[in-house]
């Protein structure tokens, strides 16, 4: 059976205290049958009323308000030859960019493949076993418990197999879990996310309260991890031109009705009160969600409707013409076009 996708990456500004969520689901509720839905204030413009329609399209984030979170492998300082292993992992990367992240995902979550078989089908068509050498002995690949990482583990097993690596895939549950067993050599390869991965690094040596070091810049993003990876005997491959990040959505309906293609498009044509904006409930606090909207493309809406963090309850509210704007994840597979 297929592992559902998308479980494991909310950004850390999104979830950041427990306690303030759990007040806000509280207080979105409203009083006994009433919407869930809230009027943001300040809203200015006329704005767009949604469009209902079954495909949905990512509006390119042109100012970089989210992170730079691209696919990355990290590698233990104790994996056998990890000059070889970032070869064969930059192999990887470089076949990789978000629309196939996007159609790997579909291939397991949507057509109910397993990552064993997505991962093979699209290795050999994307040549990835071919030209790599300089491994030897074993190295054990990890990843999390959900689909993406799953497939990416296989990825990896490939190539470096292909290099000359005897190679095998282990499921570890979180980060907090595998971050220290990649430290300890105990795993040698994990698929990251490298601003999430910075954080949490930052995190770790600085305290919850260290100031951010990723951004929206992979190079400045990279840097940082870099930075923070060495003390711990953590190396990293290439990034991948694939993101697996915060994004935001609208139908292809509503793109083509409004010609919107980039939040300063939605921000120019459709800031306002007839826009509604979908996201879990956390969302009008954070910044990465609806004040980011505000202060970097100075986007406003005339309601925001309580929903999930890029999962079905917001698609639904897209699809079905209840919101304008909808927080998703870059790499989901429903965004396939075929």
């Amino acid at each position: 059976m297929a592992m559902t996708s998308h479980n494991r990456k909310i950004s850390i500004a999104l979830l950041a205290g427990v306690a303030t969520v759990l007040t806000m689901t509280m207080a979105a509720c409203g009083k006994e049958g009433s919407s869930g839905t809230e009027a943001p204030q300040g809203a200015t413009g006329q704005g767009c009323a949604p469009v209902a329609g079954e495909q949905l399209v990512v509006l390119d984030d042109d100012k970089k308000l989210q992170n730079s979170d691209n696919i990355v492998a990290a590698i233990s300082g104790k994996a056998p030859n990890p000059a070889a292993v970032a070869t064969a992992t930059d192999k990887v990367a470089a076949a990789l960019d978000t629309t196939k992240l996007i159609a790997l995902n579909k291939a397991v979550d949507v057509d109910r493949k397993t990552p064993v078989q997505a991962a093979q089908e699209f290795a050999t068509s994307a040549g990835l076993t071919t030209g790599l050498s300089g491994g030897s002995g074993d190295i054990k690949i990890g990843a999390a418990d959900f689909s993406e990482s799953a497939v990416l583990g296989e990825l990896y097993k490939l190539a470096l197999n292909a290099a000359g690596f005897k190679a095998t895939v282990q499921t570890i549950g979180n980060r907090e879990l595998y971050e220290p067993a990649l430290e300890r050599g105990e795993i040698h390869v994990f698929p990251e996310y490298a601003a999430t991965l910075t954080e949490f690094l930052n995190q770790k040596a600085n305290g919850k309260t260290a100031a951010p070091k990723a951004s929206g810049d992979i190079n400045t993003t990279m840097t940082a991890l870099k930075a923070l990876g060495q003390p711990v005997g953590l190396t990293f491959g290439t990034p991948s031109k694939a993101t697996d990040q915060n994004a935001f959505a609208v139908t292809k309906a509503f793109a083509d009705k409004y010609g919107v293609k980039t939040l300063s498009d939605f921000a120019a044509k459709c800031s306002g009160t007839a826009s509604v904006l979908a996201g879990p409930a956390e969302c009008p606090q954070r910044p990465f969600c609806q004040p980011g909207l505000k202060d970097k493309y100075n986007i406003t809406f005339g309601s925001f409707h309580q929903a999930d963090a890029g999962g079905p309850q917001t698609k639904t509210e897209l699809k079905t013409g209840q919101a304008s704007l909808g927080l998703i994840f870059s790499s989901d597979g429903s965004l396939a076009t075929n």
